[in-house]
């Protein structure tokens, strides 16, 4: 008896250190391949900077790159250091804030209406915000100069399907199903009201109008990146700091009443952050989609579901799609393409792969 009770033993301790092993490689990979996205980032970046209807050698940028966060205050004395850093570079930026942020709020989106489908748009932001930027540009709404008055109505009215759906949580349980409904209802709304106005004004303000809703890196300037910068900076954490109970509500909303979540709450809160987030990058850049629909799927791909890891490696994620995508709109074409065109083709044959290769729920 006591020869097979210490070989049950030693049979169970073979198992623990298995499994502790298997943690550790798992860990490891995880680990890896974060290193190996920041890497393809920083070097995406670069070559990004070099790819133009001006073309820059790649190691030109480099040096430029790295010369000048050396010597800050030293003026751009040729054209190739003024084309990377008054044009480039902030086009960059924002590529890489908007790419990280539509995937984060994606990747909290899908964790909390455990929706495979789900992504920053769900709740009808990309619609509300259409329709401020229609308004302003078929009116010629200004507040101290065009651009401004766009985007400050494209944000407000972004938020409105998000309120119209925080206000309905306050007579109606808010279960996902009802946040879905309640956004495309609201999404319909306001695309049946951008369609009339597009309609009524005349060509020129509809090409104008259509070429925002189609998203675009364009207007990107080093004045207006802090705003997004800083939104998309602070939600991410937030976002962050509650992975907890993002994970719980992965689980289903039973399980994570059991572990003391107050589902409803935090689902508010959660749409929240999700929408100002997104506002933000639609209000500068336009609709830019299947972002923060693909992003996280690929993450879970080699980081799993776990929050904890799937928020920030949807970020990077995220940012390298924008990036890649952003190189592609200035490679084949004399004129770069609307960001939001290339999205759309590149995501959504991506999206349709992970689609059929996905033999197991994640969730």
């Amino acid at each position: 008896m006591r020869i097979g009770k210490n070989k049950t033993i030693m049979t169970s301790d073979a198992d623990v250190s298995h499994m502790y092993s298997e943690y550790r490689a798992s860990r490891a990979k995880k680990i890896l391949a974060i290193i190996v996205l920041i890497a393809v980032l920083l070097l995406a970046s670069i070559y990004g900077l070099s790819v133009g209807s001006y073309p820059i050698d790649f190691i030109d940028v480099y040096n430029i790159v790295i010369d000048h966060l050396l010597h800050l205050d030293d003026p751009l004395s040729s054209t190739d250091e003024r084309v990377v850093w008054n044009t480039r570079m902030p086009r960059l930026m924002f590529a890489i804030v908007a790419g990280a942020g539509l995937a984060v709020a994606g990747a909290a989106m899908q964790s909390m209406m455990k929706n495979p489908l789900a992504d920053p748009y769900t709740t009808g932001i990309s619609s509300g915000a259409s329709f401020g930027a229609v308004i302003a540009i078929a009116f010629g709404i200004s507040i101290g100069s065009t651009s401004a008055g766009t985007t400050i109505l494209a944000f407000f009215f972004a938020l409105v399907p998000a309120t119209v759906i925080l206000l309905l949580s306050t007579f109606k349980k808010t279960t996902p199903s009802m946040m879905i409904l309640a956004g495309l209802s609201v999404m319909y709304i306001f695309n049946a009201m951008t369609q009339y106005i597009m309609l009524v004004v005349d060509s020129e303000t509809m090409e104008a109008a259509y070429q925002w809703t189609i998203g675009t890196l364009s207007k990107s300037s080093w004045s207006t990146l802090p705003i997004m910068l800083i939104v998309v900076v602070l939600g991410s954490f937030a976002i962050l700091s509650m992975t907890k109970y993002l994970n719980a509500m992965n689980s289903g909303d039973n399980y994570a009443k059991t572990v003391g979540v107050d589902v409803k709450r935090i689902r508010i809160i959660i749409l929240v952050l999700v929408s100002v987030i997104a506002a933000a990058i639609v209000s500068f850049t336009g609709i830019i989609g299947f972002v923060g629909l693909v992003a996280p799927h690929i993450t879970r791909i080699f980081l799993g579901s776990d929050n904890k890891l799937l928020i920030p490696g949807s970020l990077l994620v995220g940012a390298v799609v924008l990036v890649v995508c952003d190189i592609v709109a200035k490679l084949f074409t004399t004129t770069a393409l609307p960001i939001g065109i290339v999205t759309a083709f590149i995501g959504g044959p991506m999206f349709l792969f992970l689609i059929i290769r996905q033999k197991k729920e994640v969730w």
